[in-house]
C-alpha cells in the first residue's frame, strides 16, 4: 500500500491559509473599532491630557500654581479662548519652561475650553 507523501504539507498549508484569513479578519475588526474610538473631540477628556501633558508638574495638581508656574483656576479672568490655545500651542515668550508644543491644536482647544468653563 502506497502513502500519499503529499497529503500531509496540503493539510498544513490549508490550515495555514485558513488561520491567516481569520487572524486577518480579527485584525482588521480591531483596527476598525480602534479608528472610531479615538480622533475626534468628543472623545478628548481634558483632565486626562492635563495629566498627560504634564501641565501638572509645573502648575500643581490640582492646577492652583507653584513658585514656578501661575494657577491655571482663575485662567479665564485672564485670558480668552484664543489666547489661552495660543499659550498651549506657542508657549509664553521669554520663558524656558512655558515653551509651547505640549499639546496638539485639537488637545488645546480642548483644554482651552475645559479650563475657562471651571474643569467641570
Amino acid at each position: 500500500m502506497k502513502k500519499n507523501l503529499i497529503m500531509p504539507y496540503v493539510l498544513i498549508a490549508t490550515l495555514g491559509l485558513v488561520t491567516m484569513i481569520v487572524m486577518g479578519g480579527v485584525g482588521l475588526a480591531q483596527m476598525d473599532q480602534a479608528e472610531g474610538e479615538g480622533g475626534n473631540e468628543g472623545t478628548l477628556d481634558p483632565a486626562e491630557l492635563v495629566e498627560q501633558n504634564n501641565c501638572i508638574s509645573c502648575h500643581g495638581a490640582d492646577l492652583s500654581g507653584s513658585g514656578n508656574a501661575p494657577g491655571l483656576n482663575d485662567v479665564g479672568d485672564r485670558f480668552d479662548k484664543e489666547e489661552l490655545v495660543d499659550i498651549i500651542n506657542n508657549g509664553v515668550e521669554g520663558s524656558n519652561l512655558m515653551t509651547g508644543d505640549y499639546a496638539n491644536a485639537e488637545e488645546a482647544e480642548v483644554i482651552a475650553e475645559w479650563l475657562l468653563n471651571g474643569k467641570e
